[in-house]
């Protein structure tokens, strides 16, 4: 059986090299080294196409209402935390992204503002990464049968072609890997 769960959980691979850039760079920032503000907007630039409006989209649009269907509550339970955790994704990119545009307008303090909201960004989704992989999506293995598993196949790939755009998604996993190979 077609297991989709497997693509997401393979899009999580590819974030996590964005996220060890993402880390690298702090560091860097944090012996005052700041990385070059092209790679910061690199990174920004994927975590908002590849990670929220790609695989995110995925998860709110088709995953999270196909579990729901079969019984997996919104409110207190998985999906209701993966949903506010991808909020305050959202927002921390944003704020990143603003700190981005500082740094491109000459303002230094954006390195310190970046930092700061990378790092929070990076522990949120590294534990939110880790509570998908390891708790929501056993879920969905194990109470979605085969014709669920195709749709959520068949919606994946919609989102793909119709919100994402034909071709973007390799685009970025070349960037995850460019990322993760210079900041190593």
């Amino acid at each position: 059986m077609n297991d989709p769960l497997e693509k997401l959980e393979e899009e999580h691979r590819v974030i996590e090299k964005v996220i060890g850039a993402l880390k690298h760079m702090v560091e860097a920032m944090k012996r005052d080294v700041n990385p070059p503000v092209e790679d910061l907007r690199k990174s920004v630039d994927f975590l908002r196409t590849f990670a929220d409006k790609c695989h995110h989209s995925k998860e709110e649009e088709v995953l999270f209402r196909v579990l729901e269907e079969r019984g997996v509550p919104r409110s207190g339970g998985p999906i209701g935390v993966m949903l506010q955790e991808h909020e305050q994704g959202r927002s921390l990119i944003k704020e990143m992204l603003r700190a981005v545009e500082a740094i491109e307008k000459g303002d230094e303090h954006g390195y310190i503002v970046f930092s700061e909201k990378a790092s929070s960004y990076i522990e949120l989704l590294e534990d939110h990464i880790s509570k998908e992989d390891n708790v929501l999506y056993p879920i969905g293995r194990n109470i979605l049968g085969k014709k669920e598993m195709e749709n959520l196949s068949e919606g994946f790939e919609k989102i793909e072609v119709e919100k994402v755009g034909t071709g973007v998604h390799e685009k970025y996993y070349r960037i995850a890997e460019e990322l993760g190979v210079k900041y190593k």
